[in-house]
């Protein structure tokens, strides 16, 4: 009997996590439909980014609820109840990526394909950091690997750096012409919400850290964004 509500509570368990790769990966296309779409001014691309996020926000709420269900009904210990609650964690964070590439989706559609060359060339480098930090992270979790989410942690100041640069570019962008301010001012808030998305990556790494070693990672996290948008 012990060994058969064993096995079902670790059934659960990786049902969980099952559920978390399946949010991730949603969360992955989405961000990358989003920058494909203000690459290339694809305005139906973008509606599409928008209306997936529904799909991660019910992802979110099963998670929730299956991982209180979960808490309530067997009362775990130590390494299983980290793996619960740090799932409800990853799931909000997931969610969070999911309302930010919605919002970059929505940036497509504000500035009309105005975006200079140079500026897409930057958002494209920021996508492809933003990008490869939540696959990385995901990977991690998978694998319980804490080496790998320490460094995707380690990494989000080549982000915040890419992020000052581009930010200062758009500045110098306004300058020129008044005419620019608008649509600028989207990008602005664009290139924050990728920045942002490195931000909920490397909770994503903490929380890993945290559920495989029972302890927090005791260290300042590395930022080189002092610019508030």
């Amino acid at each position: 009997m012990q060994t058969h509500i064993v096995s079902a509570f670790e059934d659960e368990l990786n049902g969980l996590a099952q559920k978390i790769s399946k949010m991730g990966g949603l969360a992955e296309d989405q961000l990358a439909m989003a920058m494909k779409a203000l690459e290339t001014n694809d305005h139906k691309l973008a509606k599409t980014a928008i209306a997936s996020d529904k799909q991660i926000d019910r992802l979110e709420l099963e998670i929730e609820e299956e991982a209180i269900l979960m808490i309530a009904k067997r009362q775990p210990m130590a390494l299983d109840l980290r793996r619960i609650i740090v799932t409800i964690r990853i799931s909000s964070d997931l969610e969070r990526i999911g309302d930010l590439a919605k919002n970059i989706a929505k940036r497509v559609i504000a500035i009309e394909g105005k975006t200079p060359k140079s500026l897409v060339s930057g958002f494209h480098a920021m996508s492809e950091l933003a990008q490869k930090a939540l696959k990385d992270v995901l990977d991690a979790f998978s694998a319980e690997d804490v080496d790998k989410a320490v460094n995707v942690w380690e990494n989000d100041k080549d982000l915040d750096a890419l992020y000052n640069s581009i930010f200062a570019e758009i500045l110098e962008t306004m300058k020129e012409n008044s005419d620019n301010i608008d649509f600028c001012t989207h990008l602005q808030f664009g290139a924050k919400n990728i920045e942002r998305i490195g931000d909920h990556a490397t909770n994503i790494s903490e929380n890993i850290y945290y559920m495989v070693r029972g302890e927090l990672l005791d260290e300042d996290r590395p930022k080189t964004d002092l610019i508030k948008a």
